[in-house]
């Protein structure tokens, strides 16, 4: 879906108006796609719209969590013990996608497996999503998609809200957002989160804890203030601590990178500050900034890694609008530092000693795009993008999207064809370079990877007499790489092997979202993607693992106003993936069955300012161990000391290992926590509703 999006949940449903205005839903505005604000039905580039009282219907501890509800997105679990995931897009894994702040790149490298848990819900205004590559405007990482989080203006929302919910597992989760007016122009928005997850449960009995432990903190602060012919400023920050770990259910502290009990730790620390600032100029011209520091400090195992990263990012901006033109250029540049305790910021010197050399990329770039209005519906955008890599060299993306709207704006056609490209960092973005089970190996220096995507989108909208708003969203999406990055998980189950793909690789599929708003206040979405990621070499093509073919999602709500009280039903479905085995007879299957986690929550409002809700999460008490004999290979044999190995350092079947197996956490596709009670509470301080 794009055009269409969510916005039918968004503004309408939001209001919980028995009005229906096409306006208010067809007419929102985004600024993700194009770096300026138009409305989504004459945005040339397809962006999905997401706000935050969609995600209210399946309330989760964090935004990646949330990503679960939208068709074509997957948050990926990638270890069964410290539960660090990735979200995919279209069945490209999370380095390839993009995750901004207000626009700025804050969630990306080191916090990618970190960053959207820690975000606080309480300041999102909405969530915007593009699929597919988006280098020309936003540079390395984002060639397969985008995530854009736009949170609150303080002028515009409550003075305060609380949300707190806790479930039968004892998580308990608590978000706060508080509004203020400081003097005559300047405003203030602070967001809290804390999550708090003690209790160690192993209900597949594998030793292991079946959830990371985690205790988590964050902090925001948004500063804006009202100028002179509505010029904008704004400056926020933000700070994360979290702690989470996972192992064996008697891990203790003390156990900490130790080789006695094992256990993966990890202590995350990270500071975040960002602004925009409108020059005042007759020209309309945005000076934007980040920038970030992140510090890991992490055990896996007897494996330590310590690293920490630090990125500085501004860009400069100037929209003109000429008649039936519209121009946009920028010049951006990002500094990237990055250290770490492993291979990759170690060197040796001629006499073989080594050396720690952090590493340092500087990436300046300019762009530019021009839209032009051809008139009856008639859109067509061209943009160009050049950076300067220090390592990598010259680096250039084009794109070009053409918009056709019907003269009466029920249809909606985009056509559109991009180009991007990513420099990689597998320590930054792969946890399974990271545990303690594998050697890393790279067979050469890796190579910026090249994509290009293809994309035709239809959107249809239709509106009844008896005032049923009706949307169907159809997209075909393709797209091709060149020296993708393929990590080796088979070959050697005892290495994680990394080059760049000598061949081709493709992301192909369909995708369809239907609609349904009744005047009554029933609303249905149901969305489906069919795909086929994989890759060719040698002549021979195979799946890429963890992708599955088929996804769908829906999300259903129906009112019952007499009584002020909502019922939810949402969930997702998924299709076989391939799945990583360590031997011939391991025992375990090689794809996953057909999956899905469903959802039903029931919400009872008092007073427009009070909201109790309750409900059950996975419904069907789904697992990835049903249907398998365990999880994690070896789990009472971690360190690996019961395993016997050939002299190319291969695990033996002997009677003790009868699978010829070694101690792995990889084979994990879906959330490892059962059925589960929740109960929440919502509170306002304005007296609409929440």
């Amino acid at each position: 879906m794009s055009v269409l999006g969510i916005g039918l949940i968004n503004s309408t449903f939001a209001q919980e108006s028995d009005s229906l205005s096409k306006a208010s839903i067809f007419e929102e505005v985004v600024v993700t796609g194009t770096l300026r604000a138009m409305s989504k039905l004459e945005n040339p580039v397809p962006v999905e719209v997401f706000t935050a009282q969609y995600f209210k219907a399946n309330p989760t501890p964090s935004v990646f969590e949330a990503l679960q509800g939208i068709n074509g997105v997957r948050p990926q679990i990638n270890c069964s013990i410290c539960n660090t995931g990735d979200v995919h897009i279209n069945g490209l894994e999370g380095p390839y996608t993009m995750v901004l702040v207000d626009g700025m790149p804050i969630v990306s490298g080191l916090s990618t497996v970190y960053g959207l848990s820690s975000m606080p819900q309480s300041i999102i205004d909405r969530v915007e999503v593009i699929k597919g590559p988006a280098s020309t405007l936003y540079g390395s990482e984002a060639v397969g998609g985008l995530i854009n989080i736009i949170t609150k203006k303080a002028e515009n929302t409550v003075p305060l809200q609380v949300d707190i919910i806790s479930n039968t597992w004892a998580e308990s989760n608590l978000d706060v957002g508080w509004a203020t007016k400081m003097g005559s122009r300047l405003h203030s928005l602070v967001g809290l989160n804390r999550f708090y997850y003690q209790n160690p449960i192993d209900h597949n009995s594998d030793g292991f804890t079946d959830v990371t432990l985690q205790d988590r903190i964050s902090l925001f602060n948004k500063w804006s203030m009202e100028r002179r012919e509505g010029r904008l400023l704004t400056v926020a920050a933000r700070y994360v601590n979290e702690e989470r770990w996972g192992g064996q259910q008697q891990w203790t502290p003390e156990f900490r990178g130790s080789d006695s009990i094992y256990g993966e730790s990890i202590d995350t620390r990270r500071w975040e500050f960002f602004g925009q600032y409108q020059l005042p100029f007759q020209e309309d011209v945005m000076l934007s900034f980040s920038a970030n520091g992140h510090q890991q400090n992490s055990a896996y195992g007897n494996l330590l890694f310590n690293a920490q990263q630090r990125v500085g990012f501004a860009q400069c901006t100037w929209n003109k609008t000429l008649n039936q033109h519209h121009f946009l250029a920028g010049i951006t540049y990002r500094y990237t530092f990055y250290d770490d305790n492993t291979v990759v910021t170690t060197l040796f010197d001629s006499l073989g000693q080594s050396f720690n050399l952090a590493q340092i990329t500087h990436l300046p770039g300019l762009f530019g795009q021009h839209e032009w209005n051809l008139g009856t519906g008639k859109v067509l955008l061209t943009g160009l993008r050049y950076d300067r890599n220090s390592i990598h060299g010259n680096i250039v993306s084009p794109r070009l999207n053409f918009k056709w709207k019907s003269p009466n704006g029920q249809q909606v056609l985009r056509c559109g064809i991009g180009n991007g490209y990513r420099i990689a960092q597998v320590f930054t973005e792969d946890h399974a370079s990271l545990t303690g089970a594998r050697k890393v190996v790279f067979l050469s220096q890796l190579k910026p990877e090249r994509s290009w995507n293809g994309t035709i989108n239809f959107t249809k909208r239709m509106h009844n007499q008896n005032g049923t708003l009706l949307g169907v969203d159809a997209a075909i999406f393709y797209t091709h790489f060149d020296n993708k990055i393929i990590a080796d998980l088979t070959t050697d189950p005892n290495k994680i092997i990394y080059d760049n793909l000598k061949g081709t690789a493709r992301s192909t599929g369909l995708s369809l979202q239907t609609e349904c708003l009744s005047k009554s206040g029933i609303k249905f979405t149901l969305g489906a993607t069919i795909m086929d990621v994989s890759s060719s070499d040698k002549g021979k093509r195979q799946r890429q693992m963890f992708t599955e073919r088929f996804t769908a999602t829906w999300n259903l709500s129906y009112p019952i106003r007499t009584l002020g009280i909502s019922i939810d039903y949402t969930g997702n479905v998924y299709s076989p993936m391939l799945l990583p085995l360590l031997s011939p007879w391991d025992p375990r299957k090689d794809q996953s069955p057909w999956w899905s986690i469903q959802n039903v929550q029931f919400t009872k409002t008092f007073n427009g300012q009070i909201e109790f809700y309750g409900g059950a999460k996975n419904l069907l008490n789904w697992t990835p161990n049903k249907g398998n004999p365990f999880l994690i290979a070896r789990s009472h044999d971690p360190f690996d000391r019961l395993v016997e190995f050939d002299s190319d350092g291969k695990a033996l079947v002997s009677p003790e290992n009868p699978f010829g197996l070694t101690f792995d956490p990889a084979y994990i596709y879906a959330p490892n926590q059962g059925r589960r009670l929740f109960i929440g509470i919502r509170w306002n301080l304005s007296g609409r509703k929440p």
